[in-house]
């Protein structure tokens, strides 16, 4: 990185070692500001300004402005240009996947987490020690984003968001089945779908195009500049224009994507009887659907459920789990059930990265 700290060295490679020669609580330990790395002078996704920041990825409670210097990835990077604007960060370095960077006796190295476009685990390796933040992750395909990869470690620090057996969230092909069912039997309505407005909306585009919808798709004004930059990295969405300026009778029939802010809002009113969706993990709880007015709940995710929160622990091999933001303590006895060391790591600051993002007002031709 640039600034005032010396810009870390880049080499391509990253040797894991069995032997544990550091305790890994002396290479990251939860702080104020977020996960500290003192041998490397960094915090990974920090949620207050700090001199050196290492961001697993885009969504908001991850990736702050404020920063001295930023390490992530070109498309993160891209990300947060896009919502905080040119100078949201004192200076940045981006990162491929596979890339290693050498600060001081720490070695870290990006690959990717299957979340959204950019989107990494951080393997933190010191004196013999391999450590895996992995950041927001999912092992479900998703074809705008870079699959999930298993990394080897010895301490393995996932999120729980959906950490609880009852989270099991099935294919999200055929929760768009049932969106496109739904507007082949409701020709006369439109159906506005409520997705966050990074991963999760073009997901859901390139799903629907998978499934053979080729109609033009319709977008929230706060969709459409991420949503291109994702097209201008080579994600194909097909056809897709603003909602805005729209006839009410010539939105019948269709599909508009917006923040799930947006769609119990009066912005909502310029659409003929329209079925509103949200696409999203909790939509697996009813209740949370009936409390939103959802009519059509979309069970489509892009952080990993029950089954997959579990299957990678297996896979990363490591002795030591820690658990952070989400259902931490139904993973944890999980955990210290097949015999592997765990704890929580009772870090506060993340959750829904739109959740409490509101919508601009947009309006329509009438």
């Amino acid at each position: 990185m640039r600034g005032s700290s010396p810009r870390m060295t880049t080499k391509n490679h990253c040797n894991r070692s069995y032997i544990t020669d550091m305790r890994p609580q002396d290479i990251l330990l939860p702080a104020a500001a977020g996960l500290c790395c003192k041998p490397g002078g960094f915090h990974i996704d920090p949620v207050r300004p700090v001199e050196r920041a290492v961001i697993t990825h885009g969504h908001s409670d991850h990736a702050r402005p404020g920063h001295g210097t930023v390490l992530a990835t070109r498309e993160t990077l891209d990300m947060m240009r896009l919502r905080y604007g040119d100078n949201f960060a004192g200076s940045t370095q981006a990162i491929a996947y596979g890339e290693s960077i050498r600060t001081g006796d720490v070695t870290i190295k990006f690959h990717p987490a299957g979340h959204v476009l950019g989107s990494a685990q951080i393997a933190v390796s010191c004196k013999g020690t391999c450590i895996v933040a992995s950041g927001d992750y999912k092992d479900a395909p998703d074809p705008t984003c870079a699959p999930f990869e298993v990394v080897r470690c010895d301490v393995f620090i996932t999120e729980a968001t959906f950490g609880l057996p009852v989270f099991r969230h099935g294919d999200a092909a055929d929760e768009v089945k049932k969106l496109l069912a739904s507007v082949a039997l409701f020709p006369e309505r439109a159906h506005l779908v409520g997705a966050y407005s990074l991963g999760k909306a073009q997901r859901v585009i390139a799903l629907l195009r998978l499934a053979g919808y080729d109609a033009p798709i319709y977008l929230h004004g706060a969709m459409e500049a991420i949503t291109s930059y994702y097209q201008s990295r080579g994600v194909a969405l097909g056809d897709l224009r603003p909602a805005r300026g729209m006839k009410k009778a010539d939105l019948a029939g269709t599909i508009t994507l917006a923040p799930p802010s947006a769609t119990s809002d009066i912005w909502t009113r310029r659409f003929p009887d329209p079925v509103t969706a949200f696409a999203s993990g909790w939509m697996r709880v009813r209740a949370r659907a009936r409390q939103r007015g959802i009519e059509l709940p979309l069970v489509i995710s892009d952080h990993a459920d029950w089954d997959g929160l579990t299957a990678t622990i297996e896979a990363t091999g490591a002795r030591e789990i820690w658990v952070t933001h989400g259902q931490e303590d139904a993973l944890v006895h999980w955990c210290k059930t097949k015999g592997l060391a765990a704890r929580p790591l009772d870090l506060v600051g993340y959750g829904d990265e739109d959740e409490g993002d509101t919508a601009p007002a947009e309006g329509f031709a009438s």
